[in-house]
């Protein structure tokens, strides 16, 4: 049976109840992980406000804010993780964004600056965190991102942000083979396209969907909740063989042809 009960979870990307990291904070704690919590602070703490609020049912025992783009967030976020934990068992990273120019269109016409933000907070921030978190993992650990199709074919308006994957995808091996040593696994779930604050970006968003429903050999797109029993899977025993893989957790779409 999976249990996570004892181990300390970090999950971050959670924006609201529609976020595929809620579906997985939601099922960690269900598993009996102890949760902890990051936002994207805000001035006016609109964001803040939102995810406490939507957390609370969680009880997390840490709610930090961490903003990937601010090296000194970060550390302080694995500074109150030693202080308060001890050391860190889980790292669910759920965190992508491309300015919503640069996801339609042409990719030809992607600005440097637009190309630079999407690599920096959606693959970087994997390969920082899972830096930070290492010395923390002193018992072995789990290291879980987030990925999707476009990351290795070529998805209308997914444009740079499919780059972006595919570079989370490879940096998923990097760290593997770093990590592995430390019995810390690293795995990314490539889940099918779900309606999130994310991916209501990406123009024709709901044609994907719609075509997924029609060709995946289930006739559905997948929830948050079924990324989210995968990656309290990954974060478990029950996956101790298993570094450096993407899961797709698609409904079938991915080995579909015509």
């Amino acid at each position: 049976m999976l249990n996570l009960t004892g181990k300390n979870a970090l999950v971050t990307g959670i924006a609201n109840n529609r976020s595929i990291a809620w579906g997985i904070a939601q099922q960690l704690h269900a598993a009996g992980a102890n949760l902890g919590i990051t936002y994207l602070p805000d001035e006016r703490g609109k964001f803040e406000k939102k995810v406490a609020e939507l957390v609370e049912p969680l009880n997390p025992s840490l709610f930090l804010p961490c903003n990937v783009q601010n090296d000194e967030q970060i550390q302080s976020t694995f500074d109150s993780i030693r202080d308060t934990w001890g050391r860190l068992d889980i790292l669910i990273h759920c965190l992508a964004f491309a300015n919503r120019d640069d996801l339609t269109g042409d990719f030809s016409q992607t600005s440097r600056a637009g190309f630079a933000t999407a690599l920096d907070i959606s693959t970087y921030s994997l390969v920082q965190l899972s830096g930070a978190a290492k010395p923390l993992m002193t018992e072995g650990g789990s290291i879980i991102t987030l990925s999707y199709l476009g990351g290795v074919r070529a998805v209308p308006n997914y444009n740079v942000m499919g780059v972006a994957k595919a570079g989370l995808e490879a940096s998923v091996r990097y760290l593997a083979s770093e990590l592995g040593s430390q019995n810390i696994r690293v795995n990314a779930i490539s889940a099918g396209p779900i309606r999130t604050l994310a991916s209501s970006a990406v123009g024709g968003i709901l044609d994907m969907i719609h075509h997924v429903e029609q060709v995946a050999p289930l006739r559905r797109t997948v929830t948050q909740l079924e990324v989210g029993n995968t990656a309290a899977f990954l974060a478990s025993d029950l996956a101790s063989g298993i570094t450096g893989q993407v899961l797709y957790v698609d409904a079938g779409y991915e080995i579909m042809g015509m």
